[in-house]
């Protein structure tokens, strides 16, 4: 096969090179689904987009998203054939005939799935977070390890064209000087705020099977599509879902690993009406020594800064980097150089699919794509892509803690060699969650 460098359309425009990586590009690649909403469609779309992938099968458990995902599918890919249907990603799995596959269902469905899928010899790009709670983390680490599977996560922040280059020229630079905090946050008003009743599931929806391993509450139409982040039950409410992107984000472009210690607090302090039960108002501490990085999310009032919403802000003692999906400015302290702004890149022109997309986020395409790109290449190596599952792991577990520090009421320091909250006897049994019979939680140590 004829290897070749497939450059990102966004790097030939730009002044600043995103080293497009390298792939086959005739190579014929089978890729499967399992999840068929709102980002599993947008990711996927995007992988067809840049590679002659032919996406043979797709999963759900929502018989009419399914339907739809398939029409979607057939109407862009090359083939125009249309995916077989699943219902149970078992099924699909056994079948054998996948390279890739995309996990994108909701969080509490992240662990089987992908062990399975590992032990099926399939490399995977798997939405964040990893994880709903520590232990399915290291269980998923240990599968892609044991079996040598690539994992891509979904945390493409690290392979997003204005912050690749914000990373290069200002935080590798030594321009920011040296960085002692970093704040991280989100004020999106993003947290359900209805109280509908329960009700029947609709009866397209196999809600047992949806359920799985969590919990069994009565069926609410908030739940499904999309507003399941809004209870415990499933995630790890705005600090498993937007947390986890720009801890990524610091850690990635800081060099940072595991923090020495977690700490936060918060919880329903305004909207107490609605039946979400995940925080509306919470503060995390990551401390990583030299570095103490801090979140803090609410999901009301104003943002402090109304052009970043969603981002970081890196305070060195010789300029501030502030940085989001949307832009980044950077501020020097002295004289004698000027700020700068710049905007996040479209692709549009290149790929005029994003324009009409419905429910695209047409800014983090770009991103998207070069994570795909980035994924292929790694396959192609047997190399750990940039956002590795291990690295998945890392700020998914830390966001996990940070709300089992909320919820203790103390600070948590956790060793990932032993697999324990160090100290703490009861913050350790709280890193593994119950599983509803007959599932079985998976163990790092057997799978």
């Amino acid at each position: 096969m004829l290897r070749r460098t497939f450059l990102s359309s966004t790097a030939a425009s730009m002044a600043y090179d995103v080293s497009a990586q390298t792939f086959d590009v005739q190579k014929k690649r089978r890729v499967g689904m399992i999840g068929s909403g709102w980002y599993g469609k947008s990711d996927l779309l995007r992988l067809v987009q840049i590679a002659p992938v032919e996406v043979v099968s797709i999963c759900d458990v929502d018989k009419v998203m399914l339907e739809k995902a398939a029409d979607l599918i057939a109407s862009r890919q090359l083939s125009k054939k249309r995916p077989r249907l699943f219902t149970d990603y078992r099924k699909m799995l056994a079948e054998k005939d996948l390279d890739l596959v995309e996990i994108a269902t909701p969080d509490h469905w992240h662990a089987l799935p992908m062990i399975e899928a590992a032990r099926a010899g399939v490399d995977m790009y798997m939405q964040k977070p990893i994880s709903v709670d520590v232990i399915e983390g290291e269980a998923m680490l240990a599968a892609a390890r044991k079996y040598k599977r690539v994992v891509q996560i979904g945390t493409q922040r690290r392979s997003t064209p204005h912050l690749m280059e914000a990373k290069e020229r200002y935080v590798d630079s030594g321009k920011l000087g040296n960085i002692g905090l970093v704040e991280i946050y989100c004020y999106y008003h993003m947290r359900a705020k209805e109280n509908p009743p329960d009700s029947a599931p609709p009866e397209n929806l196999d809600y047992e099977m949806w359920t799985g391993p969590a919990p069994m509450r009565p069926y609410n139409p908030l739940v499904h599509p999309r507003r399941w982040r809004a209870f415990n039950e499933y995630g790890n409410g705005i600090m498993g879902d937007m947390c986890v992107h720009m801890l990524d984000m610091v850690r990635w472009m800081m060099g940072l690993g595991w923090p020495r210690a977690v700490s936060s607090s918060g919880g329903i302090l305004i909207d107490k009406a609605s039946k979400a039960n995940i925080p509306d108002t919470q503060e995390a501490s990551f401390d990583f020594g030299n570095v103490k990085v801090i979140w803090t999310h609410r999901s009301w009032g104003a943002p402090p800064d109304p052009k970043y919403p969603w981002g970081a802000t890196f305070y060195g003692d010789k300029a501030t980097l502030k940085a989001g999906v949307q832009g980044y400015d950077y501020v020097p302290l002295g004289k004698g150089e000027s700020a700068v702004h710049k905007d996040v890149t479209y692709e549009l022109e290149q790929y005029p699919e994003d324009k009409t997309e419905q429910d695209l986020e047409k800014h983090v395409a770009p991103a998207i794509r070069g994570h795909m790109r980035d994924l292929l290449a790694a396959i192609d190596k047997r190399s750990r892509p940039v956002a590795d599952i291990e690295q998945g792991h890392i700020s998914t577990a830390s966001c996990i803690l940070a709300n089992l520090s909320m919820k203790l009421g103390r600070t948590l320091s956790y060793d990932p060699a032993k697999m324990i909250v160090t100290n703490d006897t009861e913050a350790t049994k709280m890193l593994k969650r119950p599983y509803r019979k007959p599932y079985i939680h998976p163990d790092p140590k057997d799978v």
